[in-house]
């Protein structure tokens, strides 16, 4: 499958925001992507992933490591308040995930949310999006075998590296098994951190309303330090930002769909009851943390879910949620394998990246591409051996707005495809964006907002910047690209 190249898409790269301009939005020179002569037949995937596997692929992208113990920072720096910013991102990640869904219906035989920007703002665009959203998540391989490693030296007696190395032969064995595999590894798994927060819910609704406390309601913790916004509102909006980059990931299911029988109908299926389901596990649980133990007794760093236990009276909170995020750390580490291989896999069927790469193993699995994201894993392992202090550090920080960049790019494209559709008198699809323009175009920005705020925070500049250096060299590669012949060999 490849597009035809659009000769009055984007001359140039330099500013992704410089496409929110109405006037910009023409339509695409051809919404049917007629073959390319230079591409090659492209294998097919499986069909292997059942519609309970999509579902869960969608949570298990989101709930990691980054509710059960980042939720400690935003709590701290935020207060009791925390639940709006937690509610505001989660409402923009909505309307993302809503606008995915309506190109999905509409574009079925596009495979991932970096082919709809191909399709809606031309070759350049598909090129630089789809590199810099296989380096998101090639970071976040190596960032989650370490913190996997890095967890389970409570239980095994051996240094972080020889673990961090265990892990990456684990996930690549489950990834070149087959994607049936990998479906049910992060079902399972998936499951797990879903029945834990349901479980941590019931207990602590029933402590916050007195049934379990020792005296009485404890919602009063929501307002009794400080208020129910001690730093102020403009904290609140600062901390949509730090919650944002943990409720990323939801779009998986969109990619794991192609995978399944029905791609189309899969995702129209779940992609507005998934985010329904993330904010209730998010908002949720966070707004009876504060409601059980005062904000400013979390300490970031720790899990507050493991202070909330504890001061429900369950001693072994801090086994069990270790157990928890080490199960929510893995999901993670398995379902980056999985976007990262699936997203080269599609870069190299439009020659941007080695033609090898497009070739499948017996069981239909892009396994050259899979391999891959087992060097990177294994680099970062040993790199964070070597110098400890500072390249988890640099993991993290390496990628923090590019996810932004790729979901600005997503809308835009949601945007300048519909009006095409319109233009050309074809009907909408059953699955829509909702108050289409106005809320396509709130969203955008919303996401600029955003960066915005990323500029103006200090502990976040570094990101920021680490972000557009990434998007810059992905510019350039793209210009070097349509300089010598427009497609790696």
């Amino acid at each position: 499958m490849s597009e035809q190249s659009d000769p009055t898409s984007l001359a140039s790269l330099a500013s992704l925001a410089s496409l929110a301009a109405p006037a910009s939005l023409a339509a695409p020179a051809s919404l049917a992507a007629p073959a390319t002569p230079a591409t090659p037949v492209i294998p097919a995937l499986s069909r292997a992933l059942a519609p309970r596997h999509i579902t869960l692929i969608g949570l298990g992208g989101v709930i990691g490591a980054g509710l059960f113990v980042g939720s400690s920072v935003s709590i701290a720096a935020t207060g009791p308040a925390v639940v709006i910013s937690y509610l505001l991102a989660g409402t923009l990640l909505l309307c993302i995930m809503r606008m995915l869904g309506e190109m999905t219906v509409a574009l079925p035989d596009r495979r991932a949310l970096i082919e709809f920007t191909r399709t809606g703002l031309g070759e350049d665009a598909g090129f630089v999006i789809g590199w810099i959203y296989w380096y998101f998540w090639i970071v976040a391989v190596a960032v989650e075998a370490i913190a996997g490693a890095t967890l389970l030296q409570q239980w095994i007696v051996l240094p972080a590296w020889q673990i961090g190395l265990g892990l990456m032969a684990a996930m690549t064995g489950i990834n070149l098994l087959s994607t049936r595999s990998y479906g049910e590894f992060e079902f399972w798994f998936a499951s797990i951190k879903v029945a834990a927060i349901i479980a941590f819910m019931t207990v602590a609704i029933s402590y916050a309303l007195g049934l379990t406390a020792p005296h009485q309601l404890t919602f009063g913790n929501l307002v009794s330090h400080g208020g129910f916004m001690p730093r102020g509102p403009l904290a609140v909006l600062a901390g949509v930002v730090s919650v944002f980059a943990p409720l990323a990931g939801a779009e998986i299911a969109t990619i794991a769909a192609v995978e399944s029988r029905e791609p189309a109908r899969a995702v129209a299926r779940i992609v507005t009851s998934l985010i329904a389901r993330i904010l209730l596990f998010y908002v949720g649980s966070v707004l009876l943390i504060v409601a059980v133990v005062p904000w400013d007794r979390v300490v970031p760093g720790t899990s507050p879910f493991t202070l909330a236990l504890e001061r429900m009276g369950f001693s072994w909170a801090g086994l069990a949620m270790s157990v928890v995020i080490l199960t929510a750390v893995l999901s993670c580490l398995n379902s980056a394998f999985y976007v990262t291989s699936r997203v080269l896999f599609i870069l190299a069927s439009h020659g941007d990246a080695p033609q090898g790469l497009v070739r499948l193993n017996g069981r239909r699995v892009p396994a050259r591409s899979v391999l891959i994201g087992c060097a990177a894993g294994v680099l970062g392992v040993i790199a964070a051996s070597l110098w400890p202090d500072t390249v988890f550090a640099f993991l993290v920080n390496a990628c923090g707005a590019l996810i932004l960049f790729v979901y600005l790019a997503t809308c835009l494209s949601q945007i300048r495809l519909r009006r095409a559709r319109s233009r050309a008198g074809e009907p909408d699809p059953p699955l829509r964006m909702w108050l289409f323009p106005w809320m396509s175009y709130a969203t955008v920005a919303a996401i600029v907002a955003v960066l915005i705020t990323m500029a103006f925070t200090p502990e976040l500049q570094s990101q920021l910047g680490a972000s557009f250096a990434a998007l810059l060299i992905a510019i350039v590669a793209c210009a070097v690209r349509r300089a010598y012949g427009g497609h790696v060999q």
